[in-house]
């Protein structure tokens, strides 16, 4: 239980710090670049003991952390310009309407049971988002940052399905720890290529203030995705349901961070959203201790 709450917990963060960005004039995608660097030492330093070079000659891992070194950067940029262009709530709760693509898979594929808490808990967990998500807005964002809504919902869908195939399928070969750490790294050096080529270019300027933004960014994207992974295991609870809980959850907290701190939009739609979001984690806690 205590790698799922850190875990929401740093999801919840990272959404906060894309936000501090422009205050602090920070460069999104430099710190994004370093941001992984960051999360790949993280796992070298606290689990690089755990590698065992046999893994090289088995399971196809190594395809799946290209694909999700793919899907780390591209979401990250896009999540990290819908922050601050449509805000912090709705950049989550786009983010997180993913989870009914991702669920939908795990309850097919693995046959997961169903009991009427969980459908209960899923249905409020759906409402939840839909009114939070789609309320009335006065904040004045344009209708052209939809799309980066969109992408974010298709990418996150896709991302959960692959993480979680990865941890049903291929951590005999590799464990988790290491296999987060060689994603990032990936992303890490696919994001600095691009980089190279925007100075090269002089389409972008280098400011060092962008690398210790990229290095606090990276500490909580690290074991957000590394504790979410061990927490498929370590809950004892359905696939579906630990990622559903992990959404909800970070909705709610993006959410009301965003209208305390960043005096985000708030109506009686948002309100009540929220409050079947706290509702459907409820039920589906406790459809799991049966």
């Amino acid at each position: 239980m205590i790698p799922l709450i850190v875990s929401i917990l740093c999801s919840s963060l990272i959404f906060v710090i894309f936000k501090l960005f422009p205050k602090y004039g920070i460069n999104t995608f430099q710190a994004i670049v370093f941001n992984y660097f960051t999360a790949f030492t993280c796992g070298i330093l606290l689990f690089g003991k755990e590698w065992n070079p046999k893994a090289l000659e088995s399971g196809n891992w190594p395809y799946f952390v290209i694909l999700s070194a793919v899907l780390f950067i591209s979401l990250f940029i896009v999540m990290g310009s819908s922050s601050q262009k449509n805000g912090v709530a709705l950049t989550s709760i786009a983010g997180k309407m993913s989870m009914g693509l991702s669920m939908l898979f795990m309850i097919g594929l693995y046959n997961e049971p169903l009991s009427f808490l969980k459908v209960a808990g899923i249905l409020l967990a759906f409402l939840g988002v839909f009114l939070v998500s789609f309320a009335k807005s006065n904040n004045g964002k344009s209708s052209n940052s939809i799309w980066l809504l969109i992408v974010l919902f298709a990418g996150s869908a896709i991302l959960d399905v692959v993480l979680n195939y990865v941890q049903k399928f291929e951590f005999q070969h590799i464990p988790a720890s290491l296999f987060s750490a060689f994603g990032f790294g990936l992303a890490g050096a696919i994001g600095f290529t691009i980089l190279v080529i925007q100075l090269l270019r002089k389409s972008t300027k280098f400011e060092l203030k962008n690398i210790l933004a990229g290095i606090i960014l990276g500490v909580p994207n690290y074991f957000s995705i590394y504790l979410l992974i061990l927490s498929y295991k370590s809950t004892g609870w359905t696939d579906s349901t630990v990622l559903a809980i992990m959404n909800v959850s970070t909705v709610l907290i993006s959410a009301v961070i965003g209208f305390i701190a960043f005096r985000e939009n708030v109506t009686v739609r948002k309100i009540i959203g929220l409050l079947a979001a706290v509702s459907a984690i409820v039920l589906l806690y406790f459809a799991n201790l049966n």
